[in-house]
């Protein structure tokens, strides 16, 4: 799947900075936008967009949403607000709009936009499917920028999907020294069931999932 990001007619720079920012943390290298109000060549869209200033010096401007989308093969549009006109019974969350970009393939146009008043119920009438982010009913819109980041965490989250930092978990050998060492330290001590003492420790220490250098550490802490 290749995603084609579509910013409508963004009002504010500092808005269109943060796009463009967001935008590369998550590897999109190019950047479209609608009939842009705010200019994407400002002060304050070069200032926030920080590394990303390239995003905004290459990007295309169209000034008409059939131009924008011509070269796609399935469009998702984004909104703030929950419909329930069937008009719209093409409303997913980000998690579901993925799969069903996935199984489409090809190029997919996301829209974002706009950062006053969002997309027009014209303009989500014409995607393939609508994006709903589940926020707080009290204050459910967020801001385009945010919204944004949310969406291309989900939706290159497996191109990401970097493995946790290697935790070094201690072998068996290692947990069964660590176990001598306990008993051995316990052995004079006043316990009535030492083998039971044991057991329960052995336990903790299989829960709390101790890396290697902490487990030594334990070790090092029960030698005489």
């Amino acid at each position: 799947m290749e995603l084609k990001l579509i910013i409508v007619s963004p009002k504010y720079q500092m808005n269109v900075g943060y796009i463009a920012r967001v935008t590369k943390n998550f590897g999109i290298d190019k950047l479209y936008f609608l009939n842009p109000r705010a200019d994407i060549h400002g002060h304050k869209s070069i200032m926030y967009s920080k590394h990303a200033v390239d995003l905004l010096k290459q990007a295309r401007v169209y000034k008409t949403f059939e131009s924008a989308v011509a070269d796609c093969d399935f469009v998702a549009g984004t909104t703030g607000i929950m419909r329930s006109n069937p008009r719209f019974d093409n409303m997913r969350t980000p998690e579901r709009a993925t799969a069903a970009m996935e199984r489409q393939g090809g190029k997919v146009a996301l829209l974002i936009g706009r950062d006053d008043t969002g997309l027009s119920a014209e303009e989500l009438g014409k995607c393939d499917i609508i994006v709903n982010i589940s926020s707080n009913a009290d204050y459910p819109v967020l801001n385009i920028s945010h919204a944004l980041a949310i969406l291309l965490y989900v939706f290159t989250k497996k191109r990401f999907n970097r493995k946790e930092p290697n935790q070094d978990r201690p072998s068996e050998k290692e947990l069964n020294t660590l176990m001598a060492m306990f008993r051995l330290m316990i052995k004079s001590k006043k316990i009535r069931d030492k083998d039971g003492v044991a057991v329960i420790f052995r336990k903790m220490v299989r829960r709390s999932k101790l890396n290697s250098h902490e487990l030594h550490a334990i070790i090092t802490a029960f030698k005489e």
